[in-house]
């Protein structure tokens, strides 16, 4: 008889030894706050777009305020590695529902749409600034699939956390936390509904600044949203450590 094989696997449970996850979550929020703000900032500064508070006069995109010069140099080198950052969140945050709520076909969908949305904000980030077909075409493609499915992962989030609040699993869920969430998560989806239909209805001139306004308030949602999984990890104590499980008579090599 072979004797047991010890293998290592991935594990997030709350609590535990290991790497504490809740940072993570603020730093995906946080860069691309910093990284926003920094670029419209400084392209004021430098007058390449107007002075005015872009989420109420709609006056300039995020696009065009992190476009040119340093602003576009200090965006990308932010943007780029909150895209990775954010992508493992989301692979994270599925890996934690799955043990403790069980598998659902919601979280794998989630890890997977939270990839394909880092990686379309990663094309968008690299491109910016760039002339051409090829930038508009990846500038479209990169903002719709970011803001798109970054939407619909904060719905399956949202469903998740309201299951495992309901299951009592893990040491503390706050209803609070929970609740702002799936509220952050509706708001987003109305203001997307909102949206298209105000702007069917409004002149070229004022459909640009709707969809800028909604672009900046949906960005920033995106990051409360980030914040608010933050609290949840923190008060739980998620982390992210290595379980080992054994294996009766496994092969060696395996």
């Amino acid at each position: 008889m072979a004797p047991p094989v010890a293998r290592a696997a991935a594990q997030v449970a709350a609590p535990g030894a290991g790497l504490p996850l809740w940072p993570l979550a603020a730093l995906a929020g946080l860069l691309p706050l910093v990284a926003t703000l920094l670029a419209w900032g400084l392209s004021v500064r430098l007058e390449l777009v107007p002075a005015c508070n872009p989420f109420i006069d709609g006056c300039t995109s995020i696009s065009r305020a992190a476009r040119h010069d340093l602003p576009n140099h200090l965006f990308r080198a932010l943007m780029l590695p909150a895209a990775t950052l954010q992508g493992l969140v989301w692979l994270l945050a599925a890996l934690w529902l799955r043990q403790a709520i069980g598998p659902r076909p919601g979280l794998l969908a989630m890890a997977a749409l939270g990839g394909t949305a880092a990686v379309a904000l990663v094309l968008y980030a690299t491109f910016l600034g760039t002339e051409g077909a090829t930038y508009r075409l990846l500038r479209q493609y990169g903002t719709v699939a970011y803001f798109g499915f970054t939407c619909l992962c904060m719905l399956l989030l949202g469903q998740g956390v309201q299951a495992l609040a309901r299951q009592g699993a893990g040491p503390a869920l706050p209803t609070a936390l929970v609740r702002a969430h799936v509220l952050l998560a509706c708001t987003l989806v109305l203001l997307g509904v909102a949206n298209a239909i105000v702007a069917a209805t409004l002149s070229a001139e004022w459909k640009g600044r709707i969809e800028n306004v909604t672009e900046w308030w949906g960005a920033l949602i995106f990051v409360l949203c980030f914040w608010a999984l933050a609290a949840m990890w923190w008060r739980g104590r998620v982390r992210l450590g290595w379980a080992a499980s054994q294996h009766g008579q496994a092969p060696l090599a395996r």
